[in-house]
């Protein structure tokens, strides 16, 4: 067996909870600066299965009831699916697909089902443990079913060949995976598994203000940024309160909850179509052929596929990050062997800033929907997404 992949990539802000979980949807700020509500007018998800590897899903949330199949994850990978010990996974599946009922998380997503997988962490000991599947044991259970996405908020700096497999298999399945990019960019900044992996997005995050978290790792294999701070999520296992924590656990699942909202709305299109769009529509102010270190190729604008009735999605076999799976990762420090048995820890720290050798924000209202003309910024809601200069291979 595998050793375990533990660390689920969010991190604390160190705010108090919020009074009451009524409160949470008025922090959801990256809604607005999406226009979630001019995007549910077209499309909110419908039809689309997203599977949760994560820490578990509980279905028992406001938000959540009705929106997890716990009856479609595979026997095989079943064991307590639905015992979430974090709230990590629940508040994952709440950005995709919550409801927003009794004042819960609204995912970006609402019309989206989740199903939802508990694989090995460090939160669990002894039985919990040894039942409950590893993340490639998950991912291929995923693969084989009709769900879309697969949406894994779990990091490690460990290479696992069974696990890279899995990807492999997952993508020939015709699904579209995202992973969390990490949260140590201001530490060692190790390459962070699953998203460093070939076929998988990995995503970063960026803040209220457009500037990329210091805490998000970086490298080539970064693909696309997303919302990650500042992002309300369960404070723990006891679901009565929520925190504003940071994280790109976060920005990995608002970027599922995107794709989801495209699919939805074509659902004729591959996962290779629909990767393709959100690339071609993500905000940069760089050439398509230098994704940054830092942002990849830009920040998800789903608005901007799903407003567009002449959107050329591309060919339906050809893979968007072809040039990226066949290089290799560079960019951060090499990977580690994978140790046999032991967990890492889960990752920590990190403060709300702009990664390093960023540009200045431009100060620009327009909400996460149009570029500016000079500035070396994306623009977005209340100020300009912080590139970093720094190159993919650079």
């Amino acid at each position: 067996m595998c050793a375990v992949l533990g660390a689920f990539a969010v991190m604390s802000s160190g705010l108090a909870p919020t009074a009451v979980a009524a409160d949470v949807q008025s922090k959801q700020w990256y809604l607005d600066a999406m226009d979630a509500t001019g995007m549910w007018k077209v499309s909110t998800g419908k039809g689309v299965k997203v599977a949760v590897i994560d820490s578990g899903v509980n279905p028992e949330t406001p938000s959540l009831k009705g929106q997890v199949l716990v009856d479609e994850v595979p026997k095989s990978v079943a064991y307590h699916a639905t015992k979430d010990l974090m709230g990590h996974g629940t508040s994952m599946a709440e950005l995709i697909a919550g409801t927003g009922a009794g004042g819960g998380l609204k995912g970006l997503a609402p019309g989206a089902k989740i199903v939802p997988y508990r694989v090995q962490g460090d939160e669990l000991k002894g039985e919990e443990l040894t039942k409950s599947p590893a993340v490639a044991e998950a991912v291929r259970a995923a693969a084989d079913t009709d769900a879309k996405i697969i949406n894994m908020s779990v990091g490690s700096p460990y290479i696992y060949p069974d696990e890279e497999a899995a990807m492999k298999y997952a993508y020939s399945k015709g699904k579209l995976l995202f992973a969390a990019a990490g949260n140590d960019g201001d530490k060692k900044n190790p390459i962070n598994y699953p998203a460093a992996y070939p076929y998988v997005v990995g995503v970063s995050a960026s803040d209220k203000n457009g500037k990329v978290g210091s805490f998000s790792t970086y490298g080539n294999y970064v693909d696309l940024a997303a919302p990650g701070l500042d992002v309300p999520y369960w404070c723990d296992a006891t679901f009565h309160s929520y925190c504003q924590e940071q994280g790109t656990s976060m920005a990995s699942a608002i970027a599922s909850a995107s794709a989801a909202l495209i699919w939805s709305a074509h659902p004729t299109w591959t996962a290779n179509q629909v990767l393709r769009t959100l690339i071609d529509t993500a905000g940069r102010d760089w050439p398509k052929s230098k994704p940054s270190n830092y942002l990849g190729y830009g920040l998800i604008r789903p608005r901007k596929v799903l407003e567009s009735s002449s959107i050329n999605p591309g060919a339906a076999d050809t893979d968007p990050l072809s040039v990226e799976n066949g290089t290799g990762v560079t960019g951060a420090p090499s990977p580690s062997t994978a140790p046999s048995s032991k967990a890492p820890n889960p990752t920590s720290g990190g403060q709300t800033s702009a990664a390093a050798s960023t540009s200045d924000s431009s100060g620009n209202t327009t909400l996460w929907v149009a570029l500016g003309a000079a500035a070396a910024v994306v623009v977005l809601g209340g100020g300009g997404f912080a590139v970093a200069r720094s190159r993919r291979g650079a």
